[in-house]
């Protein structure tokens, strides 16, 4: 049953007197008078805010780039308009118009809407709960949304879809060598190396966008104030980081997050994690990370995706005060805070194959999403490694592929996954296990994609070949740090080294690394747990050391101004 009928009364609340009374101390503005068919807020109006009806109704509709409309619903009095994109003030996802007798509507912007979730508990939990479900109904079934035009397969269109469906925004494919597809590559004099493209949902059409373009035109990515210093920059928006931005921000200080993909990281890949605290039917990696990214909203923090930082700035310490730090962006910006959080994770690990970048993408894949699950619908794969990762991959997969064949290195898979993973994949009927085996080599080129691997038996050196389109690499990570330069210390496998204690008997700031102010946190440091519990718990703890590492600097600068005096 879709979503907004089994749970419409959740997604379209009606709030009672009391209700709206309360909800009417938040406006950021006046009542407003519409007529009929006026509309409140369009497609891709940045800023646009909640509007609480107090009279007549607001027809509400979705709109893809196209110029397709259906409808979502029409709000009457007591009901309120909005999704999760006006938490963040970002731009709008749907449109709104007054209905055939007008409306009267109060307006809530971003910043008085974050009041009320936070400051008025009951009436909050209603709508946070009707903000995220309206995003979910907008990414459900034939929802519309961005219109990817392209060849399914196609490196670059995978990507691209991957980075929106990751971010929860809704898209749709049209194969470029579709009836519809054609057309609409010739109305639009589209050559095939443009391909392909993106026509968002206010009508601009782009050509081979990157996710940093992508963004731009959906309103995604904030426009950042390079005079503000923030109490915390994090670099990393997957459970480590977005646990710190959760506890930060909650505690009041003011927090910046950046990362250049996705939220969830690595973890927001696993396409069911079943072994998190709190969840015994398991949770996928998304849906973990989006319920961590809206609360990290509620709370006011400022999440800038898609965003790469390429160098850390490290200031020194001159004992006045908490220094401050600056992030360079690959955009050319900068970023000031007093503190940083490194919470970068691991980049995926690329096996020494001459040919492998022409494959990624079309063919290899580093992780599992329902995008790569489409592509090899009922045909023979491989995926590569015994992790984890690597096992919850494994039990997504083979209930859709014909065969899958898991390779690993070692004699078996008891030494490095969960044993409830060994367990299921066992039961796998269409799963075949080859041990201490190797991929040496994958065969193929540009215009026919990969057609084959070569794996090798490591104890005789024996080879064999095996005709595959799809192969999937769970081959393990190697620390996200090139962007640090010299500024921290780093171990000699490149993660960073955390410990630094503090001037101060019994103090001490595990989490801190060797430069005063900056902080490691989840995979990218060194010795940490490689779970999402264990990112989560660092993440938490490493707001109390800030909390702390702020209070003396701040003693610090008072005992500085008190001499001066």
């Amino acid at each position: 049953m879709p979503l907004a009928d089994s749970r419409h009364h959740q997604m379209f609340p009606v709030l009672d007197a009391a209700q709206v009374a309360t909800a009417r101390r938040f406006a950021s503005g006046p009542p407003r008078r519409c007529d009929a068919g006026e509309i409140l807020f369009d497609v891709g109006d940045c800023d646009a805010p909640v509007w609480l009806i107090l009279e007549g109704a607001v027809d509400v509709v979705r709109r893809d780039g196209l110029g397709h409309e259906k409808p979502i619903t029409t709000q009457g009095a007591g009901q309120f308009t909005g999704e999760i994109s006006q938490l963040a003030g970002r731009a709008s996802l749907a449109a709104g118009h007054a209905g055939e007798s007008g409306c009267t509507a109060i307006p809530i912007d971003a910043a008085h809407l974050r009041a009320l979730v936070v400051g008025a508990a009951e009436l909050g939990e209603v709508v946070m709960r009707a903000l995220i479900l309206r995003r979910v109904g907008l990414i459900e079934g034939d929802a519309l949304g961005s219109v990817l035009v392209g060849l399914p397969g196609d490196a670059h269109l995978t990507g691209l879809q991957g980075f929106l469906t990751r971010n929860g925004y809704p898209n749709t494919l049209i194969d470029a060598d579709s009836e519809e597809g054609r057309e609409i590559v010739e109305r639009l004099g589209i050559q095939p190396g443009d391909l392909p493209l993106m026509i968002c949902s206010n009508g601009e059409v782009l050509k081979r966008p990157g996710n940093a373009e992508a963004a731009t035109c959906l309103g995604m990515t904030p426009e950042l104030d390079p005079e503000a210093v923030h109490d915390v920059a994090i670099v990393g928006a997957g459970p480590a980081g977005l646990a710190a931005a959760v506890y930060a921000a909650s505690e009041g200080l003011s927090v910046l997050v950046l990362d250049q993909r996705a939220i969830g990281g690595q973890a927001g890949a696993s396409a069911r994690i079943e072994n998190y605290l709190g969840f015994p039917t398991g949770i996928s990696g998304q849906a973990l990370a989006g319920r961590a990214y809206n609360q990290a909203l509620k709370f006011g923090a400022e999440l800038a995706i898609p965003l790469e930082v390429e160098r850390l700035l490290c200031a020194d310490d001159a004992g006045e005060g908490a220094p401050v730090h600056g992030l360079q962006l690959r955009s050319g910006e900068r970023i000031r805070a007093r503190t940083v959080v490194i919470a970068s994770g691991a980049r995926y690990r690329r096996p020494d194959i001459g040919n492998l970048e022409l494959f990624e993408g079309a063919g290899v894949s580093y992780w599992a999403s329902p995008v790569e699950a489409r592509l090899c619908e009922g045909e023979e794969i491989a995926l590569i490694g015994g992790g984890n990762s690597a096992g919850q991959a494994v039990v997504f997969l083979a209930p859709r592929v014909k065969t899958l064949h898991l390779v690993i290195r070692g004699a078996g898979l008891d030494a490095s996954m969960s044993r409830y993973l060994v367990d299921r994949i066992a039961a796998l009927p269409n799963v075949v296990l080859h041990t201490r085996t190797e991929l040496v080599a994958l065969e193929g080129d540009a215009e026919r994609g990969l057609v084959g691997a070569v794996y090798r038996e490591r104890d005789t050196g024996d080879t064999h070949r095996c005709d595959l389109r799809h192969v999937f690499l769970f081959v393990g990570a190697d620390p996200n740090t090139a962007w640090l330069g010299d500024c921290v210390a780093l171990d000699a496998a490149g993660f960073v080294t955390t410990g630094l204690d503090d001037a101060r008997p019994g103090r001490t700031t595990s989490l801190q690394t060797d430069r005063a102010g900056v902080y490691a946190i989840g995979d990218v440091r060194a010795g940490s747990v490689k779970r999402v519990a264990a990112a989560v718990g660092e993440g938490a703890a490493v707001v109390a050391q800030i909390h702390q590492y702020l209070a003396a600097a701040d003693d610090r600068a008072r005992a500085r101004d008190t001499a001066t005096a």
